[in-house]
């Protein structure tokens, strides 16, 4: 019993109030549209309409607080500030979010309108009766007071008889209806601005890509770092030390025996170490990609290829280092497979950005008939393709011609 009627008062409480606030909503929509056209007006609507759609979702974020309030829940708060510069503020108000709040202002109206005037009834009939019922012989004799469907009160008997039967049937509206269609308020609004499960799905893949690119970023990083430090430090000392045994190597005379063999030992195991030193540093990071980027980095593969090739690089702007060391790597593996096995006389490079897409599409004009269980590198491509959520498109009908395509991604 008293938990019904705080949930009665609660939910009358919420509906009076979502009352003139649906009616404030009303003119919120009008106001938007207006800020929309003022772009044709000097621009003016660039500045004034992102604030005026975070204005609209701090108002929504109230009204969300208040309906999970009712309901009992707790919910992760929503970002209401605007970003820097104009354009990260256009882009932060036609995302997701800003259209569950044009939706949700839409819905507020229509549901909170009638809501409110439903419980705006049951109390002010209720309130009413109460003050008018006792007063029923200050109307005039021509217009009685009127209760329960306009029957006209003329005696203390039908005033006391006929308010408390409106207020037992207006305070039984309440009992039932107010707790049930707040809820029902609280609960649509909730929905309206909370994102549909196909919706988080998307939100969580922009997640995961906007941090794999920041991953991205932070390991290109390393690698660069770690190739610079192998390179100017340990592979430095290596030099260093084989320089100096070779020269020892040379001064001592050929019959010192034992110390003469441990040097040239040593002297030889040096320069294998160094010689494995640099491929580890190619396979990590290639340098070249280090002193000429990218699209000198490829060029120079396809100079030295064992088949003639024409390289095509369109615009590719900033790519992350693991991309860049992807597709240079890819490009070297497909033009070492067209010369070993495919037969191939020529070759074709073209390197394309679409978007957040970095496009590598190497051709040769082999005998094709690629098999990829016998080892010929197409493995090793798909996997490092993989590590980056890239694609790979293998075309080698028998008799040729062979066509790679792999797609990374590359935003960043």
């Amino acid at each position: 019993m008293r938990d019904r009627t705080r949930q009665m008062w609660r939910g009358g409480q919420y509906l009076l109030i979502g009352l003139p606030a649906a009616m404030a909503t009303m003119v919120v929509l009008p106001l938007l549209a207006i800020g929309v056209l003022t772009t044709a007006f000097g621009g003016l609507g660039l500045v004034v309409f992102p604030p005026m759609m975070m204005g609209l979702r701090r108002w929504a974020e109230w009204h969300r607080r208040r309906a999970a309030a009712l309901l009992g829940v707790s919910l992760p708060p929503r970002r209401t500030s605007l970003a820097k510069g104009i354009r990260a503020r256009w882009k932060q108000v036609l995302d997701r979010e800003s259209r569950r709040d044009l939706l949700w202002a839409l819905q507020h109206v229509a549901i909170g309108l009638p809501a409110g005037l439903l419980a705006l009834f049951c109390v002010g009939t209720t309130v009413a009766t109460l003050v008018g019922a006792p007063l029923w012989w200050l109307f005039p004799e021509g217009d009685p007071l009127r209760l329960l469907l306009s029957m006209p009160v003329r005696s203390w008997e039908s005033a006391f008889a006929m308010g408390g039967a409106q207020i037992a049937l207006t305070g039984a509206l309440a009992w039932w209806a107010l707790p049930r269609v707040s809820r029902f308020h609280a609960r649509h609004c909730m929905t309206a601005l909370e994102p549909s499960v196909e919706d988080q799905l998307t939100e969580r893949v922009d997640e995961l890509t906007e941090s794999r690119a920041g991953v991205l970023d932070a390991h290109g990083a390393e690698l660069r770092r770690i190739e610079r430090d192998l390179h100017d430090g340990t592979q430095a000392r290596l030099v260093s030390i084989a320089m100096r045994l070779g020269v020892a190597r040379e001064a001592l005379d050929d019959d010192t025996g034992t110390v003469a063999a441990l040097l040239k030992e040593a002297h030889e195991g040096t320069e294998e170490a160094m010689t494995e030193l640099r491929d580890v540093i190619r396979t990590m990071y290639p340098p070249i990609l280090a002193d000429r980027g990218l699209e000198g980095a490829i060029a120079a593969v396809a100079a030295r290829a064992g088949v003639t090739t024409e390289v095509e690089l369109g615009p590719l702007g900033r790519l992350p280092a693991a991309v860049e060391a992807a597709a240079y790597f890819i490009v070297a593996e497909s033009l070492t497979n067209a010369a070993k096995h495919s037969g191939a006389t020529r070759a074709l490079v073209r390197l394309s950005r679409h978007d957040d897409r970095l496009l590598v599409e190497v051709t040769d004009d082999g005998i094709g008939g690629v098999d990829e269980s016998r080892g010929t590198g197409i493995v090793g491509i798909r996997r490092r393709a993989a590590a980056l959520d890239g694609t790979v498109l293998v075309q080698s009908p028998a008799g040729g011609p062979t066509a790679i395509t792999v797609e990374l991604p590359c935003a960043s």
